[in-house]
């Protein structure tokens, strides 16, 4: 169960070891295609690894097995929203803008990731959550597609959130770290999930809708407009396409 939580850290550990690779910032088109590419990964995690297992086990419901769905989806975006707006942090599309350096701009990066991981490690965890319950709805090959496809998504979040840190001067031993501690609070939420997971096994469709939303906001929010914006947004559109699918061929495949 363990290396399943491990599994998205380590694809943001191996994203942020880009920087010794690089001796600069990465350029503006490939920016965009690995934002382009997480985006769609997040997307096909959300409708193929949360929202259909949650309605799955709304099915005995009939008709109204979408309520559970949608209000724990609805709850997930405000929830991202309230965080978005009562932590500081810089916004994707913003990165290029301000001045250069400096702890605080550093700090704002740092934190903008960290609160993408946010859902990413509750997702995780209540997939293992609800596998190691014995849900039928949730299998352990499912779990680990889930893990698969939020590593390969992380990758290049932790080159994004490292590499416009070493095109401002900042030490790759440094811009390593940030990254690295960007996605620690993955496995850490999805250790805190499972450890309540006797409580909250009885609420498991809410609360895969409810990342599912948390996921959502991330994409719509953050990452849509980075990869849209300027005049290579086509770039991000196809690698859109391609994370969602990639995504969708592990969980199908996997699951």
């Amino acid at each position: 169960m363990w290396q399943i939580i491990l599994i998205p850290f380590l694809g943001t550990a191996l994203g942020a070891a880009t920087v010794f690779l690089f001796k600069k910032a990465i350029g503006e088109k490939m920016q965009r295609a690995l934002t382009g590419f997480a985006s769609g990964v997040m997307v096909a995690a959300s409708f193929f690894s949360l929202i259909l297992p949650a309605l799955d086990q709304t099915a005995d419901m009939g008709r109204l097995g979408f309520i559970p769905v949608c209000i724990g989806f609805g709850v997930g975006m405000l929830f991202l929203l309230v965080l978005d707006i009562v932590i500081p942090h810089m916004h994707l599309d913003k990165l290029e803008e301000g001045p250069k350096s400096g702890l605080k701009r550093t700090t704002k990066l740092v934190l903008a990731v960290t609160l993408h991981n946010i859902p990413e490690g509750m997702a995780v965890g209540i997939v293992c959550a609800g596998w190691m319950s014995g849900n039928s709805a949730i299998t352990f090959t499912g779990a680990l597609a889930l893990a698969l496809g939020i590593a390969i998504q992380n990758f290049p979040e932790g080159a994004i959130v490292s590499m416009p840190l070493l095109g401002e001067g900042v030490p790759k031993g440094r811009t390593f770290l940030y990254g690295v501690l960007s996605g620690i609070v993955e496995p850490i939420g999805a250790l805190l999930i499972i450890a309540a997971s006797s409580l909250l096994i009885p609420t498991m469709p809410y609360l895969l809708s409810f990342a599912a939303g948390a996921m959502i906001y991330v994409v719509v929010e953050e990452l849509i407009p980075e990869m849209s914006e300027g005049e290579h947004s086509n770039i991000g559109t196809v690698c859109f396409a391609i994370g969602f699918i990639v995504m969708m061929a592990l969980d199908v495949g996997l699951g």
